[in-house]
């Protein structure tokens, strides 16, 4: 019961934190004394303009792709579930499925960001420390996580006047 009210108020709180996760730095970099922070577009721009476009394409695939895409598509899936019929009901399963598994590969970016500040600690002479983003960005995949996993996918089979219904007084006391 009330798993779609849980899984709107895990995605409100994603979203929210969405924000933060991409406009403050997820990572500063210590060169020579110099500190550089950088968000998660300016490194992935920082390291495609450096010529190293697999792990650009890496990082921004799964920083940026995959945590909106995933919020869209349980979106998607919250909301047709209330208005539509057991149309495509297959379609919406496996889009289900694919949201779930691809969730946790936004995690990619908070284990470079680990393995790297773990490495390289030089002092002043080279070291990285994670930013206010890096927390943020951890709370979006773990909501979305969560929302995925409070997401009943047995509401997609239910015609949306059996998924409108709320349990009554004695269903819940049988």
């Amino acid at each position: 019961p009330h798993s779609l009210q849980r899984t709107w108020a895990l995605l409100a709180a994603a979203i929210v934190m969405y924000i933060p996760a991409n406009v403050y730095p997820i990572m500063t970099t210590t060169l020579l004394g110099q500190s550089n922070p950088s968000t998660i577009i300016g490194g992935v721009i920082e390291l495609s303009q450096k010529g190293s476009w697999p792990i650009a394409a890496v990082i921004f695939f799964a920083s940026i792709v995959v945590p909106v895409g995933k919020i869209l598509a349980l979106i998607w899936l919250s909301i047709v579930v209330q208005k539509s019929s057991e149309l495509m009901a297959n379609t919406r399963t496996k889009l289900y499925r694919i949201t779930e598994f691809i969730g946790r590969w936004s995690m990619v970016d908070l284990f470079v960001v680990a393995i790297l500040v773990a490495l390289i600690r030089a002092g002043n002479l080279m070291s990285i420390t994670p930013g206010p983003a890096a927390l943020a960005f951890g709370a979006v995949v773990i909501l979305t996580m969560l929302a995925a996993m409070t997401f009943d996918p047995r509401l997609i089979w239910d015609s949306p006047q059996t998924a409108r219904k709320q349990p009554s007084k004695e269903t819940i006391n049988e």
